[in-house]
């Protein structure tokens, strides 16, 4: 009976222990995935004839402001030494059409970029990534992650309501 008290208290430990190792990641990955999910409400719930819509000329689109959240995701990831698959054409993101497509391009990338956020090993959070716009460390590009998603969320928003489009989830 002793060794198993031991064996379940070094299970315990150990559980405990990578619980708190991944705790960063853990929670950006939490809060990265509610805000995806919103995301793509949001893109389901414009028309297909609205993703052409622009609230004035030189400002994204709809569809380009998706297909902008695709493309920082797998940017991100890259910057932080996890490169996009090899089906993903950085250079032709742009040239997405359609809203099924455009749905289906943010899917994939929001799924590897959930992925690879607990693939970044606690020990190197600090370790310092130049993205091209800023130097930081680890942990904050996947805090960057985390707000680049929320920002173009609310751009989403405010578009849905300029439109007429109720956020599914506020109904």
């Amino acid at each position: 009976m002793k060794k198993l008290a031991v064996a379940a208290l070094i299970m315990m430990t150990t559980a405990i222990t990578y619980a708190q190792d991944n705790l960063a990641q853990r929670t950006i990955q939490e809060v990265l995935a509610s805000n995806q999910k919103q995301v793509i409400q949001l893109a389901e719930a414009f028309s297909e004839e609205q993703y052409d819509w622009r609230p004035t000329e030189g400002v994204n689109s709809v569809r380009e402001a998706l297909l902008h959240v695709a493309g920082g995701n797998y940017y991100l990831a890259s910057k932080m030494g996890f490169a996009p698959p090899e089906d993903v054409d950085m250079m032709k993101l742009g040239e997405i059409t359609g809203k099924e497509n455009v749905i289906a391009t943010l899917k994939k990338s929001n799924a590897f970029v959930l992925e690879k956020i607990m693939e970044v090993k606690s020990g190197s959070l600090t370790e310092e990534v130049d993205f091209g716009f800023a130097k930081m460390n680890k942990l904050g590009g996947l805090l960057a992650m985390m707000e680049h998603n929320g920002e173009h969320k609310g751009q989403l928003i405010a578009y849905a309501r300029s439109n007429g489009v109720v956020p599914p989830w506020s109904k």
